[in-house]
């Protein structure tokens, strides 16, 4: 998102204002030396972190495809690193994102990939969605023999209040086509785990 267009500024400058409206009902001074800049500095963080709803995951990866030559094995990108918000509290949630897909007649850019990942992570999201979203995405975009998603996260909303619990992991996984054999699947996992 850039600066000048006027649509961005104009919902960041209302933005704003809630947001020194909401340090007011918390108990604080918006007007504070520490808080004046406040609420628009949140206010620029939250256009960049839900700027995912501003692109169109499935013309990035058609932006960079190719056909293939006859390469019919997994396309791995692992260890994707990802920072989303949930929807449910607006807190963080962040870890890695492993993505495979098996070449019907396309391939697309290795960095398209992570970037697909990027736009659903920068949403209000949950984690089983955003692995859902991601698998469509490229089974739609590029139709391959398969498509796997393995998704790791930490959750501040368990980690900072309710049940407290730092140390948890949630994964989740979804695929389609070849993936579908259990072999397939133990395979993928056996890489991404190296």
């Amino acid at each position: 998102m850039k600066d000048t267009n006027e649509g961005v500024s104009e919902t960041r400058e209302m933005l704003s204002s809630h947001y020194k409206k909401i340090i007011q009902l918390l108990g604080e001074d918006p007007e504070r030396e520490g808080l004046l800049k406040t609420p628009a500095r949140v206010a620029k963080a939250m256009q960049f972190l839900t700027g995912g709803y501003h692109e169109d995951p499935g013309e990035i990866l058609s932006s960079a495809m190719f056909r293939e030559e006859g390469y019919k094995q997994m396309v791995i990108v692992k260890d994707i690193d990802f920072f989303s918000l949930c929807e449910h509290h607006m807190l963080p949630f962040f870890g890695k994102a492993h993505v495979a897909y098996i070449p019907n007649k396309y391939i697309t850019g290795l960095s398209k990939i992570p970037r697909v990942v990027d736009v659903f992570a920068r949403r209000l999201q949950i984690q089983e969605r955003m692995t859902l979203e991601i698998k469509d995405c490229i089974q739609k975009t590029l139709n391959p023999l398969g498509v796997m998603v393995v998704i790791e996260a930490q959750h501040m909303c368990m980690q900072m209040r309710g049940v407290s619990k730092q140390n948890s992991l949630t994964t989740t996984s979804d695929f389609t086509g070849f993936f579908q054999q259990a072999k397939t699947r133990e395979e993928f996992m056996n890489l991404i785990k190296k």
